[in-house]
């Protein structure tokens, strides 16, 4: 028997994937790319944005095509899935299974024929590595509590629940003795963690610390996502005091404007996330940003907007996310009065995106030229002479080098200049 499996939408997801791919292979199911030859399928789904669906109906289409013709067990998990589980059965009746988030750690049991009825509860597993991979993620919590109010994900991925410290540390050093170079920690609000060990809370720059003294050949930890709220002075301390956690933060703003902020629900101000930035920026001095940003919210003015320009100046990001507000069903900011005209939005965003794509330019021209430790991901497509690698800034360069090099090898570069997004840099020897 063959599965194949197509993921969509965040790092939890793809995640969520590998780990369900593990389980398949310990029972002995092979992994397959070719639909053709695959007896069954499992789609798992994002439903952040109305696009994110609209491509998974297209996918389903697809199969369904497949399945007119021959024995095919479709799947559905995800947050579409839990989203819409009434509406993919009315109107996607071919679809097998369809499984929300809570029960993905059970697919293996429902292709291979199963017919129990397996818990709501969210499930950890025990490693969620892809096999070969010098990257990993690694599952915290699930779920959030916030409730911003443009987002769907406290409605498809449920109240926050932190893993177990034992299971987390457990995994990380499994990934440590197989050579992994770097981890990522992830949640929904990653920052909010909260567990018990050994008869103490741990909060999660305690976590940190726990981790930390563990890693060998693990250069790096990251996480995702952190929430501006729940940043404390204590993770400011442990991120400046520990080489081992990179000095690239993700952090989300949203919206420069304080109107805005509460409308949305982020708990915070224009003001608080300033002192925020300012703090970090003295306390880690290598320190580089990235965020999430947002045009076009209900209501918000030309003046708020220009907060938000003048916010991501103050924060001078080498990294942004930038998109305007498509309103998700069942969300707050569906209803909210104010709605902006698409024509508009879109036209915040794209000066929006010039004026980061200018600004990260001039940020990174500005560092050169300069060495650093970067890990090898790959050769480059367009000239098979040079290698791919990544530094601790989730810079990317083009490495020119005499040596034969493979995926996850660390190495010191040099960077001379800046071609487009990419810096071209040589190895030194």
């Amino acid at each position: 028997m063959k599965y194949l499996i197509e993921s969509y939408g965040c790092q939890l997801n793809i995640a969520e994937s590998n780990a369900i791919e593990l389980l398949l292979k310990g029972r002995g199911v092979d992994k397959t790319d070719n639909p053709d030859e695959a007896d069954a399928v499992i789609l798992n789904t994002c439903s952040v944005r109305k696009t994110a669906e609209n491509r998974i109906w297209g996918r389903l289409g697809f199969y369904h095509a497949i399945k007119k013709k021959r024995d095919l067990k479709i799947i559905v998990t995800g947050c579409m899935a839990e989203r819409l589980q009434d509406e993919l059965k009315k109107d996607a009746p071919f679809v097998d299974i369809v499984i929300g988030t809570n029960k993905k750690a059970f697919i293996p049991d429902y292709i291979l024929g199963s017919k129990e009825e397996f818990s709501d509860k969210y499930t950890f597993l025990s490693s969620y590595h892809k096999d070969g991979e010098f990257s990993s993620y690694v599952p915290i919590m699930n779920g959030c509590n916030n409730f911003c109010s443009y987002c769907i994900v406290p409605y498809v991925r449920g109240r926050e629940v932190s893993r177990d410290v034992e299971d987390i540390l457990d995994e990380v050093e499994g990934l440590d003795r197989k050579g992994v170079k770097e981890i990522c920690l992830l949640g929904q609000n990653v920052n909010s963690y909260s567990a018990s060990y050994n008869g103490k809370k741990i909060d999660f720059p305690t976590l940190l610390e726990l981790l930390i003294p563990k890693l060998n050949n693990i250069l790096w930890v990251r996480f995702e996502s952190p929430h501006p709220k729940d940043f404390s002075d204590h993770l400011i301390d442990v991120i400046a005091n520990n080489d081992k956690i990179a000095k690239h933060i993700h952090l989300p703003m949203q919206s420069g404007n304080t109107r805005i902020l509460q409308l949305m629900n982020r708990k915070t101000t224009r003001e608080d996330f300033i002192t925020l930035v300012d703090k970090m920026k003295k306390k880690i001095p290598s320190l580089t940003l990235a965020t999430d940003v947002m045009t076009g919210f209900p209501s918000e003015s030309d003046s708020e907007y220009e907060d938000t320009l003048s916010m991501m100046e103050k924060m001078s990001c080498t990294e942004a996310f930038m998109y305007y507000f498509n309103p998700r069903e069942g969300t707050k900011a569906e209803k909210m009065e104010g709605q902006i005209d698409e024509s508009i939005k879109i036209k915040r965003l794209e000066r929006l995106i010039d004026e980061q794509i200018a600004r990260q330019k001039r940020i990174k021209q500005s560092m050169l030229p300069f060495s650093t430790i970067a890990i090898i991901t790959g050769i480059s497509r367009d000239e098979k002479e040079r290698f791919l690698a990544r530094d601790e800034h989730n810079n990317y360069f083009s490495v020119e080098s005499n040596a034969k090099h493979k995926p996850g090898d660390v190495v010191r570069i040099y960077a001379k200049e800046l071609s487009g997004n990419t810096f071209r840099a040589v190895e030194n020897e």
